[in-house]
């Protein structure tokens, strides 16, 4: 702060002089040896190149892959492998959710030594619906490891992690695992390299990233060889040639220490003690514990502060630990602590290092007030209404049950997962677009875990008008201050556009009528079908279907396939509405009574269709009890007690014997629930109820016409 004040002051006397030349000459004779001065201080405070700060030394890698081809079981071997201290199988899913359902929600960044090089690497989930996690961390790597089942090939979310990965100019790894199969061979491995080869090829890859590297692995023996094999030596059962592989094919980050820093956010959580804890990759420059740091965001009309802190904490993910260090550099992925409003997708940015001499007169501190480019996303294709639960049992499970605390944590959801985008609507309900059933049900189940009774609304497909002549409109959104961007795809003037869906299926051959019979009634269009390679009897379908059709049909999948049928979607385009679904549901018996369910009742009831209660449980008027064996819904009385009298009969009471009932999950709710209907979430129980109670008033609301 000396250089800039003194040379202030003395600009101020010199202007106040009447003999300004011989000032000024004076005055430049006095300012050389303060500009030297300046440039010695900005010398020593920036910080040279070592062996910590070195981004040559660095390799940011993402593992990307279908759902279950082994990423996480991989991240677990190669951690092991450079000496990383593993608690449990399955390290990395960390999430207690994640740990019970065995699979991967949300991304995650670590860190491993190997060879005097440091490996930042980035686990990332499989699933469709949790695909807007690999879009904002692909862009802080400079490599890929495609993670491939040498059994079942290259699947739909193959497809869509590569795209990412190709569109950012990765030169990705294609790392074929699950070789020691006994049903996999080396002319199986060469069939699912070339069908890797040809969607690399499809998708629009350069010559560069077509010659992509081939390794074959088994994660679950801890192996992976260059060559095909099924059986490595004792002393190549290692991942030591895949940690030289990418040591080898992932350039180092292409960044400067001396340039001012910066640094995306492209990750957040929330600590108790802490506060925010911002994470991303260093775009630039050097930062240190205590500096001074800027939150910048994109606006309309060009770059807005939102906050000035200090820099508390600087942290690094190394192995399953979370280390505190004193610096980063350009380059590396690191988490800070300090500020309060910057959330995913702003800019971090230092001040300090913005010192710029512009003239004599105008020399001040030049704020760095650049925001690098934000995270693009694919747009949300469903939605569902969250509001408060007014059933009659509402406030006997819960603690937060007003529309205010449902708001809070709904925005507190949005602010940190950019796929999820929440709007308010009228009387304290919320609408919560994403990008599937799964995505949507794993929000309310941690809901439900944290206290919270809610009433859910069946999803919602969100289908756009296309009101403009051109090919792609982009629409710039902020969330909870998040600037993200999502792609609108449009073909012409006044088309109603629906989200197109891909859906791999593969089946025994005596379920194969039966499945494409269902999804014909959900507008479902074969495009490829053919045998699996190397299991006789198997088929493997390939479809595109509306996402409206594909909800709730995972469960009706399961049971047409008796648990034998595997099915993998994921979102492929907008495309023209492709007309009304046909009949996929059944009506339901609807509760007339309140107070406890009798087995009596339940007896007689029985043979009207299946029953989702059991003797013992709650039920109100209006409440869903089972489905109707017919198209149309049923009121009954699942509360009648038997009627006692003073007669004696010859013969002692039969022992009443009922059919276990059919217990829902969340996801299975969500998919089974239809439009006059909501689902009643507790933390102790789920249950299905017609939107409106009372009897009379859904006669007269059925009779209104259909939105």
């Amino acid at each position: 702060m000396v250089g800039p004040l003194l040379l202030r002051s003395l600009w101020s006397a010199s202007k106040s002089s009447p003999s300004s030349s011989s000032h000024s000459s004076r005055l430049r004779t006095y300012l050389s040896p303060l500009r030297a001065f300046s440039t010695a201080a900005a010398s020593a405070s920036s910080v040279s190149p070592n062996e910590s700060l070195d981004p040559t030394r660095l390799r940011n890698v993402a593992v990307i892959a279908h759902v279950d081809h082994g990423k996480t079981t991989l991240m677990d071997r190669l951690l092991r492998q450079c000496g990383a201290d593993i608690p449990h199988e399955r390290a990395m899913d960390s999430n207690s959710l994640e740990r019970e359902r065995g699979i991967t929600i949300a991304s995650k960044v670590t860190s491993i030594s190997w060879k005097e090089n440091e490996l930042n690497m980035v686990d990332t989930p499989g699933h469709a619906d949790f695909g807007g996690e690999v879009e904002r961390v692909v862009g802080m790597v400079e490599g890929a490891v495609l993670v491939v089942d040498a059994g079942e090939g290259p699947l739909a979310q193959t497809k869509f992690v590569l795209a990412k990965a190709l569109k950012y100019g990765l030169r990705p790894i294609l790392l074929l695992n699950k070789v020691d199969r006994p049903a996999v061979s080396e002319e199986r491995c060469d069939e699912v390299e070339s069908l890797v080869f040809d969607l690399f090829a499809n998708l629009g890859a350069t010559e560069e990233q077509l010659d992509f590297p081939v390794l074959y692995a088994s994660a679950k023996e801890g192996w992976a060889s260059s060559t095909f094999t099924k059986d490595p030596p004792a002393d190549a059962k290692n991942m030591s040639q895949l940690l030289d592989a990418i040591i080898r094919h992932v350039p180092p980050p292409n960044a400067s220490l001396d340039v001012p820093f910066q640094m995306l956010v492209s990750m957040m959580e929330k600590d108790f003690y802490l506060g925010r804890i911002l994470t991303g990759r260093v775009s630039s420059g050097v930062i240190r514990v205590g500096d001074r740091v800027h939150g910048l965001r994109i606006t309309d009309s060009g770059t807005e502060k939102i906050e000035e802190g200090k820099v508390l904490k600087l942290m690094k993910k190394k192995g399953t630990i979370m280390v505190l260090i004193d610096s980063a550099g350009a380059g590396d992925i690191i988490s800070m602590a300090g500020m309060t409003k910057p959330s995913i997708g702003h800019t971090l940015a230092n001040p300090e290092h913005g010192l710029v001499f512009i003239a004599f007169k105008d020399a001040l501190y030049s704020d760095v007030t650049t925001a690098l480019p934000t995270v693009e996303l694919d747009p949300p294709t469903i939605s569902m209404t969250f509001g408060v639960n007014d059933s009659p049992l509402a406030g006997r499970d819960g603690t937060h049950l007003t529309g205010g605390r449902i708001g809070d944590r709904l925005m507190a959801e949005a602010e940190t997962n950019l796929a999820i985008n929440v709007l308010p609507g009228l009387a304290e309900t919320y609408e919560v677009q994403g990008r599937g059933e799964l995505q949507l049900g794993i929000l309310i189940e941690n809901m439900r875990r944290e206290g919270f009774e809610l009433s859910v609304s069946p999803p919602k497909v969100i289908v756009m008008w296309d009101m403009l002549l051109s090919n792609v409109v982009h629409r710039s959104y902020f969330k909870m201050e998040s600037a993200f961007t999502f792609t609108w795809y449009k073909t012409e003037k006044g088309v109603k556009l629906e989200p197109i869906e891909e859906v791999t299926i593969e089946v025994n051959e005596e379920h194969v009528g039966l499945v494409l019979e269902a999804l014909s009634h959900r507008r479902a269009e074969v495009m490829d079908m053919g045998p699996v390679a190397g299991n006789d009897g198997r088929s493997k379908i390939t479809l595109t279907c509306p996402s409206r059709g594909l909800v709730g049909y995972r469960s009706v999948f399961s049971s047409d396939t008796r648990g034998t049928g595997f099915m993998h979607r994921a979102f492929l385009k907008y495309e023209k509405y492709r007309g009304p679904l046909g009949n996929v549901r059944k009506g339901v018996l609807i509760s007339m009574g309140y107070g406890s369910i009798t087995a009596h009742a339940l007896m007689s009831l029985e043979a009207r269709g299946i029953l989702f209660v059991a003797p013992g449980l709650e039920a109100y008027d209006g409440m869903i009890i089972g489905e109707h064996s017919r198209d149309t819904d049923l009121d009954v009385n699942p509360v009648r007690a038997k009627e006692l009298n003073n007669i004696r009969a010859a013969s002692k009471d039969e022992n009443v014997k009922l059919s276990p009932p059919r217990l829902m999950t969340l996801e299975e709710a969500i998919g089974y629930v239809a439009s006059d209907e909501l689902i009643e979430v507790t933390p102790k129980a789920i249950r299905l109820r017609k939107r409106y109670l009372d009897v009379n008033k859904r006669k007269t609301m059925s009779k209104r016409p259909k939105e």
